[in-house]
């Protein structure tokens, strides 16, 4: 294939599973609704750590989505990265058997096989080294999403995966986006999974005090910039879009959702898990993802913000999309869908683009729950508690990751 920086990519597929619903449509309902997936833990016994709440992935069998023996060998992460991935390939009606070697897979993740890790790790110290698994590797790296992926659906062109942290969902999209652009695949399947509800996962970011506390009201207690939060809810799933060639998806009639028009990636050099609270750094990321695109700051209508809930976290995105859209910053609508999913990890940027995506198909905007005091310094229009229904032309989706990863994606009505 020739080589060429022109290719348009449109997103012809999408698919999630994820705390507020186990398919697409049904989780976009809810999120319109206002409706939380966030609950008191029920896959352990979290009595002795300070934060019991998550958003978990509800009524997920493997059985009903794999092979059993091939689901004994896949940590959740994995197998909700291939149930996954094998609906956005069935909404995006794209026959992968007929051109494998020219369609790949980036399905990052955050952290990878968390529950394997605790599990194995726990057979070791009780029963020996003996004891150990020997899937205990193939099942904890974080390149198995991908792996699995492509070995599911017979993918054979360009498999990678990405772990940057919490913009790990946002860098695969971003990075398939670039393959397509530059002729290595007509096709990628590209989101991001994790499944770091279990006792190990939850337990480490509340040593870090950066979990949310409000156990007695699980659904109000992601409250991203509201003055009354106190930290983020772990959650988990998966999040996949099908991203193509645009000519290869008109010429086989697909129906094209939208189109990806900007990647900007930037890094706050600040410090392990704090961002730079001037905003500088997230700020040029989005800089950079509008002028790949061409667009000016007051042609996006709406932005998904990284909008974790974290006293710094907030502040700085709030600061950090003053400075990248200027005098546009008040009249741009922002929320933060993480109210009512919690904190995916690698996979928020994954499920955050797809609600991007149907904000534009669908002229709707996801409301910010549980906004009910403002913080002062957090003075955007962050969409409280009721969703808009306005025309969305543009819509950003902001991930930003500990180490001070930061990646802006844009996402535009298809022309036609």
């Amino acid at each position: 294939m020739a080589q060429s920086p022109s290719r348009r990519v449109v997103v012809t597929g999408m698919a999630v599973l994820c705390p507020v619903g186990n398919d697409l449509e049904t989780a976009w309902e809810r999120l319109i609704a206002g409706q939380s997936g966030i609950t008191a833990i029920t896959r352990f016994d979290a009595s002795r750590i300070a934060s019991r709440i998550a958003g978990e992935v509800k009524g997920f069998d493997p059985a009903d989505h794999l092979d059993k023996r091939a689901a004994r060998r896949m940590d959740p992460y994995a197998q909700f990265a291939v149930a996954t991935a094998r609906s956005a390939v069935e909404h995006a009606r794209l026959d992968v058997a007929a051109e494998p070697e020219r369609i790949g897979a980036i399905v990052a993740s955050g952290v990878g096989g968390l529950l394997t890790f605790q599990e194995q790790t726990r057979i070791l110290l009780e029963k020996g080294p003996e004891r150990v698994s020997p899937f205990f590797i193939p099942m904890m790296i974080p390149n198995m999403a991908s792996a699995h992926v492509s070995l599911d659906l017979g993918l054979k062109g360009p498999v990678t995966s990405v772990c940057t942290a919490c913009a790990a969902g946002s860098n695969a999209i971003g990075d398939a986006f670039e393959i397509i652009r530059r002729g290595a695949a007509v096709a990628m399947l590209a989101g991001g999974s994790e499944a770091s509800v279990n006792e190990t996962g939850v337990a480490a970011f509340a040593a870090m005090r950066a979990l949310s506390t409000r156990n007695d009201a699980p659904e109000e207690a992601s409250r991203p910039f509201d003055a009354g939060r106190d930290g983020f809810v772990v959650g988990e799933g998966a999040g996949v879009l099908v991203l193509e060639e645009r000519e290869h998806a008109v010429a086989r009639g697909a129906t094209i959702h939208a189109e990806v028009v900007g990647y900007g990636m930037s890094a706050d050099a600040f410090h392990l898990t704090l961002p730079d609270e001037t905003g500088e750094a997230q700020a040029r990321a989005m800089g950079l993802a509008l002028a790949q695109a061409g667009l000016e700051p007051q042609e996006v209508a709406y932005v998904n913000a990284h909008g974790t809930a974290t006293e710094s976290g907030d502040i700085a995105e709030t600061r950090a999309i003053k400075l990248a859209f200027g005098e546009h910053a008040g009249s741009v609508a922002v929320s933060s869908t993480k109210s009512m999913t919690g904190h995916l990890l690698g996979g928020a940027g994954a499920i955050e683009a797809v609600f991007c995506v149907k904000s534009i198909t669908e002229g709707v905007i996801p409301p910010t729950t549980n906004l009910t005091d403002p913080d002062p310094q957090c003075d955007l229009d962050y969409v409280p508690n009721v969703a808009r229904r306005t025309e969305v032309g543009v819509a950003m989706s902001n991930s930003f990751g500990f180490g001070g990863h930061d990646v802006s994606l844009l996402f535009r009505r298809h022309d036609g």
